[in-house]
């Protein structure tokens, strides 16, 4: 990952999340501070509030990106295209590509340690969850797919796929292969997409 760049750009941003993330593996998240990831990455505690505005957003910082590959799956849809099959379609890309969204990438098992040793991260996990909702929600009813009640289709996707990434977690720190943990994760995935479809049938 590149290390160089302006204080303010991307580069900068990645820098200080890569060092931010190695601390936290190592020591656990509460006993780093702000000051020690500024440090470590040669910047001011100033310019790691000014790319992460929260703690813990060092530690889950894809909210951006998951909100993009959400919307963008949804919002580029053609007349015929059903949302769910666009959705399933996305999730399981993710699981194929072993993208971090999946939580079936390398290094998956270290970050959920990190994140079951600490509730704030716990609870920021959640709020990223309530916000993705909500995004969704906001973007399938400006042009309606479904004549139901569109809030709780969101409400429906985002806890099930959270409760498909708890369940991954909960097999990767119990110690099994991470091939029958991707194999699971893809048939809840499925499942969950299975009993959507049941109830917004097209």
């Amino acid at each position: 990952m590149p290390r160089t760049g302006s204080r303010g750009g991307p580069q900068t941003r990645a820098k200080i999340a890569e060092v931010a993330s190695g601390l936290f593996v190592e020591r656990g998240f509460d006993a780093v501070t702000v000051a020690d990831v500024a440090k470590a990455a040669g910047v001011s505690s100033v310019t790691v509030f000014k790319h992460f505005p929260r703690k813990e957003d060092l530690f889950l910082d894809r909210q951006a990106e998951a909100e993009e590959l959400l919307l963008t799956a949804v919002r580029d849809r053609g007349p015929g295209d059903d949302v769910l099959v666009l959705l399933r379609d996305l999730t399981l890309k993710l699981a194929d590509d072993r993208h971090p969204l999946s939580g079936l990438a390398d290094g998956a098992l270290s970050f959920f340690q990190t994140v079951a040793a600490s509730p704030s991260l716990a609870n920021r996990a959640r709020e990223i969850a309530a916000g993705l909702q909500q995004a969704l929600t906001d973007e399938l009813e400006r042009e309606p797919a479904y004549p139901g009640d569109i809030p709780l289709l969101a409400a429906f996707f985002i806890a099930g796929y959270t409760a498909v990434l708890v369940d991954t977690a909960r097999r990767q720190l119990a110690g099994e292969p991470l091939e029958a943990v991707a194999e699971a994760h893809r048939a809840r995935l499925n499942g969950l997409c299975d009993a959507l479809e049941k109830i917004y049938p097209r």
